[in-house]
């Protein structure tokens, strides 16, 4: 299955707008293919606001978030993974999601089928009469 994150990040994110909130994305800065404004970046985090005032050309695929912000005065190209947002939330009241660590070994090949062999590790049941 494809990973859900991008789903509810974008569930999440209409569902603050909706209820008149600041939606603030925080992200891991040092996740691969992160694109952020290094300056802004406090412990390896970057808080984004992408309020519909906020920005420009949102858009939030499954592959990646891409948006155009000012930072200081000047136009910056946002480009950031699913796989990097640590939380999105409200800026007003905090309410939202921060999510786990994302699982390197996602949709990679099942390991090698167990050696009948070697005895299971799972507990074994026998019935008593």
């Amino acid at each position: 299955m494809s990973p859900n994150r991008p789903y509810l990040i974008r569930a999440l994110y209409e569902w603050l707008v909706d209820n008149d909130t600041t939606p603030y994305l925080m992200v891991n800065a040092e996740y691969e293919g992160a694109e952020v404004p290094r300056q802004f970046v406090d412990d390896g985090r970057i808080i984004l606001n992408v309020d519909p005032s906020a920005v420009s050309e949102l858009e939030m695929g499954n592959e990646w978030i891409s948006f155009s912000a000012r930072f200081g005065g000047a136009a910056e190209e946002i480009l950031i993974p699913p796989g990097a947002v640590m939380g999105i939330y409200a800026k007003e009241n905090g309410q939202g999601m921060l999510f786990p660590d994302e699982e390197v070994n996602m949709g990679q090949e099942p390991e090698d089928e167990p050696d009948p062999t070697k005895p299971s590790k799972r507990p074994s049941l026998k019935v008593v009469k």
